[in-house]
């Protein structure tokens, strides 16, 4: 669900950022949801370590994922824009 998301909010920045700008609004939106993305998915893994009780090296991989795949299209995203 949470990468589902994050693809979800990837897209309604690459929109934002279109109807601002065009493709430089496109590439400028996907370079700012890498940060804003890193922030979330983080209190992902702080919710799954204080409410779940899962530890820090069980939710490591599951944020490794759920930040590293939105952001690499994001990433993507950005250099084929620019």
């Amino acid at each position: 669900m949470i990468l589902t998301a994050g693809l979800i909010l990837l897209a309604l920045f690459i929109g934002v950022g279109h109807l601002r700008g065009g493709v430089a609004g496109r590439a400028q939106a996907a370079k700012w949801f890498i940060p804003v993305w890193f922030v979330l998915a983080l209190t992902n893994v702080g919710v799954g370590v204080v409410s779940a009780g899962y530890t820090v090296m069980q939710e490591a991989p599951v944020f490794l994922v759920t930040f590293a795949v939105p952001a690499a299209i994001a990433w993507w995203i950005g250099r084929r824009t620019a």
